[in-house]
């Protein structure tokens, strides 16, 4: 299981704080950086500083690491124009060398949209600007040099576009799909995911979601083998209980929610933890850090659980 770290930068943190949390996980060989494109704190409290700006966050932190990939968990399409999104993940993936993938959904916390004046339209019309998006960027991404790109939807219009710039990696970034949705989601991601992820379902229902996506690839005909499977875990380990319970309580949490929910406990417990989603079928692992000053946090992940798994 490939190890990633995934921050939710809307709780609190800096764009410094970020690029700390990056160049640590890429010393540590860790595989990816992936943070939330949010722009509001869930649950109490202000969030301070405030919100950063995913692409703009990730086009920083391209030029201040070397290695590591990076990636949004997940976009929201109705923060960016499906076009301008296309251009600016295809200039962060040439900041980065290649090293950029888009995760993109529907958006779902309305509250955010509000606060700073964001369009909410409702489940079924996200879900159409969804597809409409996708079928856009990776139109445009894939049209030869040279050649144009035209698409007429129910929410967009694209005429005569010269679909540049061109992201670094032949045919653009890998594009992230998720949700537990059992039909509509399923069908997006067979049409258009190289990995299909899970946020903080239990194992037993990422198997059974994974099976929908192979379903829908075969039906679709494609070849289910194309699709890479993952899954966001809360991770909250320590060397000793009174550790665990010291990253708990920073994080506003339980240690056993933590065990129940998450990946949390002595590294031998996230080892054993992780066992579960792997067997689920998770190829990839995002381990989700709220404490994005807890480097050392990282150094024990790094040293205790990723040889194992």
């Amino acid at each position: 299981m490939l190890l990633r770290i995934f921050t939710e930068p809307q709780q609190g943190a800096s764009y410094d704080q970020l690029v700390r949390v990056a160049q640590t996980a890429e010393r540590l060989g860790f595989d990816a950086f992936f943070r939330s494109d949010h722009f509001l704190l869930m649950g109490n409290g202000e969030g301070l500083p405030g919100p950063t700006d995913a692409w703009l966050t990730l086009g920083g932190i391209a030029r201040e690491t070397e290695r590591i990939r990076l990636g949004t968990l997940v976009t929201s399409c109705t923060f960016r124009l499906p076009g301008l999104l296309a251009i600016q993940v295809a200039q962060v993936d040439a900041m980065s060398d290649g090293r950029v993938e888009l995760g993109l959904g529907t958006g779902w916390y309305d509250q955010e949209h509000t606060a700073y004046g964001v369009p909410f339209p409702p489940l079924g019309e996200r879900f159409e600007r969804l597809g409409e998006q996708l079928e856009i960027i990776t139109g445009l991404w894939r049209t030869p040099p040279g050649e144009r790109f035209s698409y007429s939807g129910t929410h967009y219009q694209l005429a005569d576009s010269p679909a540049l710039p061109k992201p670094v990696q032949a045919g653009g970034p890998p594009i992230i799909i998720g949700g537990g949705g059992p039909k509509r989601t399923p069908r997006l991601a067979a049409r258009f995911a190289s990995e299909f992820n899970l946020p903080f379902a239990p194992p037993d229902f990422c198997a059974s979601q994974y099976a929908r996506v192979r379903q829908a690839c075969e039906e679709a005909g494609r070849d289910p083998g194309e699709i890479r499977f993952s899954a966001a875990v809360v991770v909250c380990a320590g060397s000793d209980e009174a550790e665990v319970a010291r990253r708990a309580a920073r994080i506003g949490r339980d240690p056993a929610e933590l065990r129940k929910n998450g990946a949390a406990g002595t590294p031998a417990e996230v080892i054993e933890a992780l066992g579960r989603w792997k067997d689920a079928g998770a190829e990839v692992g995002y381990l989700q850090v709220l404490d994005v000053d807890d480097l050392d946090h990282l150094e024990l992940l790094a040293a205790e659980v990723m040889p194992a798994v």
